[in-house]
Parts: structure tokens; C-alpha cells; sequence
């Protein structure tokens, strides 16, 4: 006999796996059920596979196959039971783990640094493809220095956070603890210089301990109105 959560998982991986024969993340997962950490996708998994519904397959990524279903579930049909999950309702589900969301931290200066934001102002529907592993937070950009990479006023770019970034790449840079800017990165002679992407503007340099890198553009976002 299956618990509720255990079931929901187990038809979620069935249905997942019916259309790409890849099992879902345990992000997905995690988030198609609603639990807070991988930690309850990780008991519920070992429990299937000990009751003979999945096995866990070695050297492969998201290694699970199904080895069963729940008693009474036809595909396409509700279950006899009053509490259990239909094909619509895991449809509905797989739906809305496919689309990633990630905090919106307010603006972003793509011109001279303006002051940082820090408080989180909503949050932003990332599509599938988009981003890979990591946290990621989204930012509005306000200016116009980096519109030779593609990056116009208004625009949401998306960030991976990180402390770390090679030269060429396009970060956010906290300077001096205070102000935050949109640039891309070189390092020389010693200097941090953070390059804008539009002739009328200037590069702008700065002592290493004067900047701390707190994320790099991995995707970007626009809306025509």
C-alpha cells in the first residue's frame, strides 16, 4: 500500500517517462510535489524501490525505471479512488515543474552604478533551457551602456550567482560595497575594468578590492509591448 506522496511521485516519473523516456530531475520533482527539500524526494524514492516500484539503474544520469504501477491506475481514466491523482492533475503538474522560477532582486545599472538592490521584488517564470544548475536570481536593466551585447534598457537578465568570472565575461559588480553595475570583465596590470558595451560610454577601472563579483549573465529576457 502507497502512501499518497508516494504515489503522486511514482505516476509523476511514470507519466514524465512516457514522453521522453528521461526521468525528471529531483527538482522537478521536488517541486511537482510541493515538498521544501530534496531530502523527502530521497525517501520517497527508496521506499518505492524497496516495495519493487523502481529501481535505481548504475552509471547513468537520473537512473530510474519503472518497475510497476499502483494497483487500479489506467492511464487516461481516474482511479476508483477517491483521493487519487488523475492523468489531468499529473499533466497539470509535470506543466508547471517544467517552467523554473527565480527571485526578481529589483534594477540594475547597464550605465553608471546606481545603488544596489537588495530585497527580493516578486520572482520570474523562467521557460525550460534557459538556465542550467546553480542559483539564479533576475535583475531589470536600467541604461543603455551594454546595447552592443544585446542588453537594451528594461530588459530582465537572468544571473547565476557567483564569486568568480573570466575575463570577457558580462558579471554583476558590487564596487565598493554600495553600487552595482552590469559590465563585461578584464583583469590588467593589477586593475578590475569593467567595460560598457556602447562607444559613448567609458570603462570604467578600479582597484580589486574595490569590486566583488556577485553573479554572471547567463540569460536575458525581453517584453515588446
Amino acid at each position: 500500500m502507497l502512501t499518497q506522496k508516494q504515489r503522486d511521485l511514482l505516476l509523476f516519473i511514470h507519466e514524465r517517462m512516457q514522453q521522453g523516456e528521461i526521468a525528471p530531475s529531483f527538482d522537478e520533482m521536488r517541486e511537482a510535489l510541493g515538498l521544501k527539500s530534496k531530502s523527502g524526494i530521497h525517501r520517497l524514492i527508496s521506499a518505492l524501490v524497496e516495495r519493487g516500484y523502481l529501481e535505481r539503474l548504475p552509471h547513468r544520469a537520473r537512473a530510474l525505471e519503472v518497475k510497476r504501477l499502483p494497483e487500479g491506475y489506467t492511464p487516461g481514466q481516474e482511479d476508483s479512488s477517491s483521493s487519487a491523482t488523475t492523468s489531468r492533475e499529473i499533466n497539470q503538474v509535470i506543466a508547471a515543474a517544467s517552467v523554473n522560477s527565480v527571485p526578481m532582486y529589483g534594477r540594475i545599472a547597464a550605465g553608471s552604478p546606481i545603488e544596489a538592490i537588495r530585497d527580493e521584488n516578486g520572482s520570474v517564470d523562467i521557460p525550460p533551457g534557459f538556465i542550467g544548475g546553480g542559483e539564479h536570481y533576475a535583475l531589470e536593466v536600467d541604461g543603455d551602456s551594454m546595447i552592443n551585447a544585446g542588453i537594451n534598457n528594461g530588459d530582465t537578465v537572468i544571473i547565476k550567482k557567483s564569486q568568480q568570472a573570466n575575463d570577457g565575461e558580462i558579471i554583476v559588480a558590487l564596487v565598493d560595497g554600495e553600487e552595482v553595475t552590469l559590465k563585461r570583465l578584464r583583469r590588467d596590470k593589477g586593475k578590475v575594468i569593467l567595460i560598457p558595451e556602447n562607444d559613448d560610454h567609458q570603462e570604467q577601472v578600479y582597484a580589486p578590492e574595490q569590486v566583488q563579483i556577485q553573479g554572471k549573465l547567463v540569460s536575458l529576457m525581453r517584453t515588446y509591448h
